[in-house]
């Protein structure tokens, strides 16, 4: 499997180093990543929403070593946040934050990324719309869990990530349906150890059908992550089984891939959302993407050869 072997070059600096001085590199990353700043992004937000969809917006970067990087990047939601209410575009754009990006791996990190996020969600608020945290490596899952628990006593539609192919996430997707929340299921995109996750495929959507029939039955808010055809058409039926109405479920998918599919859902009347990522520091991002799917990294490959 090369998706393990990608996520592990996600790590090495002189593998970053290597993609990111090849002259392709940035055509391909421009196909996940459609910018570097707020200025880039507004154009897509408006097109997107222009086209009947809706978004979540992350301002990648996760390499955070120092207290002072953390607060750049709580003010960086910040300034997207100023924007978007100019735009007026309410609950059409939602932000996810990686807590990483905040500070929860420096020394006090929990309680550094609970005081770096709350403002952001204050914010995100005031506006109308709301924030969802990201699942990263399993390491991190309970304090970002805490926090989750610690912003929904203010904000109970702030949202989490939960990921299918970890052994707990069964069990923390029984207690989140029960208390309503707002859960974005996703497969899972980092190198995991065999003691703690699936390993192999089919496993890994087993697992995803289980909890997601889970969520639809519960009392939250499922939002499906996946691009995933027979995932998708599952969804639908497990929500009709449900009886739930199309505005009770959401689709979200990444930008840049099967943008198509996007704009059919939505046209069905699916509220469709779409993970659209921007900022300088990309590397981490993009090669989680390329190990996601085979067709992201021939993608890729072609196009290095092609330009080579």
């Amino acid at each position: 499997m090369l998706g393990p072997v990608i996520l592990a070059a996600s790590r090495s600096d002189r593998t970053r180093r290597l993609i990111s001085a090849a002259p392709v590199t940035k055509q391909v990353v421009d196909r996940f990543i459609p910018g570097e700043t707020v200025d880039d992004i507004v154009p897509i937000v408006e097109e997107l929403t222009a086209g009947g969809l809706e978004l979540t917006m992350d301002v990648v970067g996760e390499d955070i070593t120092t207290p002072e990087q953390a607060a750049a990047a709580r003010d960086a939601y910040l300034a997207l946040i100023d924007r978007l209410a100019e735009l007026e575009l309410g609950e059409r754009v939602e932000m996810s934050v990686k807590l990483s990006m905040f500070g929860q791996a420096l020394e006090g990190g929990h309680e550094l990324a609970l005081g770096n996020v709350r403002p952001v969600v204050e914010a995100a608020a005031a506006i109308g719309t709301t924030v969802t945290l990201d699942a990263e490596d399993h390491t991190t899952l309970d304090s970002m869990f805490a926090i989750h628990e610690e912003l929904r006593k203010d904000f109970p539609q702030t949202g989490c990530v939960i990921q299918a192919y970890l052994f707990r996430t069964e069990a923390d997707a029984l207690r989140l349906a029960a208390s309503g929340s707002r859960v974005r299921l996703v497969k899972g995109a980092y190198k995991e150890p065999a003691e703690v996750a699936y390993q192999q495929k089919h496993e890994i959507d087993k697992a995803y059908v289980r909890i997601l029939r889970t969520l639809m039955e519960g009392e939250g808010y499922p939002m499906i992550g996946s691009h995933d055809p027979r995932l998708i058409s599952i969804a639908q039926e497990l929500a009709r089984k449900a009886g739930r109405k199309l505005d009770e479920y959401e689709f979200q998918m990444l930008y840049g891939i099967r943008g198509d599919e996007h704009l059919r859902l939505a046209a069905e009347g699916h509220r469709m959302r779409v993970y659209t990522a921007y900022g300088t520091d990309w590397y981490g991002y993009f090669m989680r993407r390329l190990a996601e799917k085979p067709a992201n990294l021939r993608f890729f490959v072609r196009s290095m050869i092609s330009k080579g």
